[in-house]
């Protein structure tokens, strides 16, 4: 295949979730040819399975400006940018309207569930010619496989759909499978379509993230119609600051609050904690589920008479549709290696990152770049408004407009928080100082944390002031 003929290729774009129609409304304007592969009924499939759920980052964040300017070109009003909307709300009244643009629903196939990314005639080994020749992707569809050629791969697949397990060990743990039908993954309708479940249940809920704090809240609000209703919360170590939060500080003002209302019902007696608890095995014990933790000083942590288990454990990304491809991972978070230093939450807990796009992205394989949620791999620290950012890069150097890609910037609200000391962690005081140098409330109004490059955290350029110069 000559360079016209795969210039005439579409860009694939897998998954039509914020990210992956933000890509498309991005190619659109730049005058390229989308090819979305989605492998839901509808679009945000992964965002339809929580839409009770209501988002910490206001509309502001939440809507790409490309896909704003297709919308409005057609009428459409934004929501008011301070509104807090909830999944549902994303979808129907914005990822619907933009998918059913013209330009796009044109070129967005639904059902379509990617299982093979590679080149047409090229396995992972060979190399001569490999950069001229066509991607190809293959799917699984209701009426069977179907093949795709494009120029190139934007891939928005996400995580949400390959949540982790309930095993420390990152892989399931004894009993996992077997017990499956009695575990929800991710963030149950608690108070709606899964009430029954839980109504005056003994809940296990494991892990220690915001989708975590969802469940337990929704849960102590259950247990006040149902009494009866118990909850347990199995953390695998001992520090809670992340999911406590900035508080007031925190630029996101439902993060904040969500970690306040959680800390408040630990401190309440509300829920039973189990702190440093890593799961080894489930095991079913006259009809409720027993479960066993790895031992901890020679005594073996117990958890008795579950009925239900909520796990909030967090996601992965799919690295095996690329396993066709020349891709380098970062060996633990499994987002590209030039990310990795940026997001390691063993490292940072910032709700910043320092701004990157198409360099942090790319992988040795030339055409393809994983975005969204899918590029951070492990790490949960992902927002949104990160991915458009994203997508605006990696498609502005696919048509050669290369200072418009590296010209990378994000406007994200701050923790107030910065790396592992927490305003709202017990024991921070106005004389704490952050790591920008000066006192972390301080820092927290005048600074956008970032990571540097030793690891440590730092501050991005331009600071709003020149405190952290």
């Amino acid at each position: 295949m000559n360079s016209n003929e795969e210039q005439q290729l579409p860009v694939a774009v897998l998954g039509a979730g914020p990210v992956g129609l933000a890509a498309a409304a991005h190619l659109i304007e730049r005058g390229l040819t989308p090819l979305i592969l989605e492998a839901g009924p509808e679009v945000g499939a992964n965002l339809a399975t929580y839409r009770h759920v209501r988002l910490f980052s206001p509309w502001q964040y939440n809507v790409d400006k490309a896909a704003r300017r297709l919308l409005q070109q057609h009428g459409w009003t934004a929501p008011p940018d301070d509104g807090l909307p909830t999944a549902g709300e994303l979808l129907d009244a914005y990822l619907a309207p933009l998918a059913a643009m013209p330009a796009i629903a044109a070129k967005l196939l639904l059902g379509q569930r990617v299982i093979a990314v590679t080149r047409v005639g090229f396995d992972k080994v060979k190399t001569k010619g490999r950069e001229a020749a066509p991607f190809l992707i293959r799917t699984e569809t209701a009426d069977g496989t179907r093949q795709y050629l494009a120029s190139a791969v934007i891939d928005a697949t996400g995580t949400w759909s390959h949540q982790n397990p309930l095993g420390a060990d990152g892989i399931p743990a004894l009993g996992e499978t077997a017990l499956g039908a009695r575990i929800d993954y991710g963030m149950p309708d608690v108070l709606g379509s899964a009430r029954e479940r839980f109504a005056g249940r003994r809940v296990l809920v494991v892990g220690a993230g915001h989708s975590a704090a969802g469940s337990l809240l929704a849960l102590a609000q259950l247990a006040e119609e149902y009494p009866k209703t118990s909850i347990v919360w199995a953390t695998r170590g001992s520090n809670l600051s992340r999911v406590f939060g900035g508080g007031e500080a925190d630029g996101l003002q439902a993060r904040g609050q969500l970690g306040m209302r959680l800390k408040a019902l630990r401190n309440s007696g509300g829920l039973e904690l189990r702190q440093n608890f890593r799961i080894e095995q489930l095991e079913e014990v006259d009809g409720r589920i027993r479960v066993t933790g790895e031992p901890v000083s020679g005594a073996t942590p117990v958890i008795d008479g579950i009925d239900r288990i909520i796990c909030a454990a967090g996601a992965r990304p799919d690295l095996a549709l690329t396993r066709e491809l020349r891709l380098r991972h970062d060996p633990w978070l499994e987002s590209t290696d030039a990310l990795a230093p940026l997001i390691d939450p063993n490292e940072h807990s910032c709700g910043t990152v320092r701004p990157h796009g198409h360099n942090e992205l790319a992988h040795p394989e030339p055409g393809y770049y994983a975005v969204g949620a899918k590029s951070y791999g492990r790490a949960p620290n992902f927002l949104m408004a990160t991915g458009y950012e994203q997508v605006r890069s990696v498609v502005a150097a696919l048509v050669g407009d290369m200072a418009a890609a590296d010209d990378v910037q994000l406007d994200l609200p701050e923790t107030g928080v910065c790396k592992t000391r927490l305003a709202y962690e017990d024991g921070a005081s106005e004389s704490a100082v952050s790591c920008c140098g000066v006192p972390e409330a301080q820092a927290a109004s005048c600074c956008v944390p970032a990571p540097s490059p030793s690891g440590a955290c730092g501050c991005s350029a331009p600071a709003k002031t020149s405190c952290c110069a």
